[in-house]
């Protein structure tokens, strides 16, 4: 066997070692912290240590751009998320305008620790911040959302129009629960949008033309079938939990989680 024959062997036998790592390895599930919306920021840390959640996406609505709040905010809320063993791993930041919006996001995900930006924009913005984040390190995924007015991003054909001529950077934050209020199936989202995914909102909905949050599986947005896709195009990216509901939502989100990890 020459030197060149041994490389070539050993080179393929670690392809396929990387391969069946990667063919066992988990989905992780996380939490979308808008989950928690009536409860404290420190009350929310006691029920994520309780499920044992460690990564989330940080949605709450404090910490949006709209709601133009200190660094010092950010910067309290990731001591408590250290001192918790939470790492904050995207930031959903809402929707983005102009460059000012561009900076502070890139300002927020730092001091947040996060890797992944979720938002929505629309026009020359998505260059600006397709260069930005670029040159930042960091990613950004489109937001499908369902409202009762037309939204630029309602269907996976409409993300996908939106990331025409960006690079690589920015691609999608697939909302299973938005995608079923608009009327598409999640399967054929994932598929279409599996090379683009940045990270997934897991949520499950009563009916179309609606967003009246059910637990996962209950409803319509045909989540044992999508994790299953997740799983066949090899998605390794966070699935974070979100469950819009006011109120004590602690029980119904144990239930989310059991459902959820037996389906990783």
């Amino acid at each position: 066997m020459t030197r060149r024959t041994f490389g070539s062997a050993i080179a393929a036998t670690v392809a396929s070692s990387s391969l069946a790592l990667g063919a066992d390895k988990k989905m992780n599930l996380g939490i979308g912290t808008y989950t928690y919306h009536s409860l404290s920021l420190d009350d929310m840390i006691v029920q994520l240590k309780r499920l044992k959640i460690t990564e989330i996406e940080m949605s709450r609505g404090e910490f949006m751009l709209f709601k133009k709040s200190p660094p010092s905010l950010f910067e309290s809320a990731k001591r408590k998320f250290d001192d918790a063993g939470i790492k904050c791993v995207s930031y959903y930041s809402a929707t983005i305008k102009d460059a000012t919006d561009v900076d502070n996001i890139v300002r927020n995900a730092r001091l947040l620790g996060s890797t992944n930006v979720t938002g929505d924009a629309t026009g020359d913005i998505l260059h600006t911040i397709d260069e930005r984040l670029t040159k930042e390190g960091l990613t950004f995924g489109i937001h499908n959302h369902y409202f009762k007015t037309k939204f630029a991003y309602e269907s996976p054909e409409d993300v996908l129009n939106g990331l025409k001529g960006l690079s690589k950077t920015c691609g999608a934050s697939l909302d299973t629960g938005h995608i079923a209020s608009c009327g598409y199936d999640n399967v054929d989202a994932i598929r279409k949008l599996g090379p683009y995914l940045k990270m997934v909102h897991l949520k499950d909905v009563q009916a179309s033309g609606g967003e009246v949050n059910v637990l996962l599986g209950q409803g319509i947005a045909k989540i044992p079938e999508a994790m299953k896709e997740l799983k066949k195009i090899g998605y390794t990216g966070l699935i974070a939990i979100e469950y819009e509901k006011d109120g004590d939502v602690n029980e119904d989100i144990r239930k989310e989680v059991e459902f959820a990890r037996k389906l990783l």
